[in-house]
């Protein structure tokens, strides 16, 4: 593989973007909005900057990443030489099934299309097109930089062949993939998503606050980030989408969302990109407080 097309240039897509470039693959980036292309490339280049300041990066090096990104609007152009796709659109299936639709016209029968959605069904996406044995999940983690794992999902449908192309892939990135068969949520999301849906029940139910709930995770049970912060980082419509996603595809009332993650969605109040969400954020700060509403 030389030529790797992501689509969406949002904070997954450009960090898909950046790993690809930085490991030597030509890239090229599309997004049908120009501005998010053009906030992209700094995003990627401030991202090259902390890797210089870390000395893993020299001052060259992020010059020959930035010219292997090759933005771009347009689709048809975007994968007509690609050996792989790695979609990174919004998390919406009806999107993602038109994505592919079009992708299965427009890119080489060659071409490996993969997906980084992060919990809907790669058999579903798959069989909007043509070649679901050439149809993967590649799941990335936030930042794509700096987190090694990839989830790897298997489609009912994907080729073996397929199968260990992406992971000798992700490998050549210096991830480490783990296989997943395609099940709602996958592996991670499965078992993330409801912990951070029962730290909202317990803020909702009024067991403890923002900070008491985070710190209890963070010091006993030593997770890096209590599972509030981490939602405001994930997003919490993305939180929203996925346990929908569970809740849809096995049933179970315990992956029903909690009332109150639903209104601060529906308020807009969507974490770290609206700027408040379990807390409030300042733009340009690195400093952090309880979101007014729950102190």
């Amino acid at each position: 593989m030389k030529n790797i097309t992501v689509l969406g240039g949002g904070t997954m897509g450009n960090g898909i973007a950046h790993v690809f470039a930085q490991y030597g693959y030509e890239v090229t980036l599309v997004d049908v909005v120009s501005e998010v292309l053009d906030k992209a490339l700094v995003t990627i280049g401030g991202n090259l900057d902390r890797q210089i300041k870390k000395g893993t990066l020299d001052e060259q090096q992020k010059a020959a990443v930035l010219r292997r990104i090759h933005p771009m609007t347009d689709l048809k152009t975007g994968v007509a030489d690609a050996d792989l796709v790695v979609e990174a659109a919004t998390e919406n299936v009806d999107l993602k099934l038109k994505i592919f639709k079009d992708l299965d016209q427009l890119a080489p029968e060659k071409t490996i299309l993969a997906t980084n959605t992060s919990s809907i069904s790669i058999t579903k996406i798959a069989a909007a097109t043509n070649r679901p044995a050439k149809v993967i999940g590649m799941h990335f983690m936030n930042p794509v930089p700096v987190m090694k794992l990839v989830e790897v999902i298997r489609g009912y449908a994907t080729s073996d062949d397929v199968c260990r192309t992406i992971m000798a892939l992700s490998e050549k990135l210096e991830k480490v993939p783990v296989e997943v068969n395609d099940y709602p949520g996958f592996v991670a999301n499965r078992i993330l998503m409801p912990m951070i849906n029962e730290a909202i029940y317990a803020l909702y139910e009024g067991v403890s606050g923002v900070e008491e709930i985070d710190t209890v995770m963070k010091l006993g049970m030593a997770h890096p980030m209590g599972p509030l912060q981490l939602a405001d980082f994930i997003g919490l419509d993305v939180c929203l989408s996925i346990l929908r996603v569970l809740h849809d595809g096995f049933g179970n009332p315990k992956y029903a969302p909690c009332p109150l993650l639903v209104n601060m969605v529906t308020a807009g109040k969507l974490g770290v990109k609206s700027r408040e969400g379990f807390y409030a954020y300042t733009p340009g700060s690195k400093d952090i407080e309880v979101a007014a509403r729950f102190r």
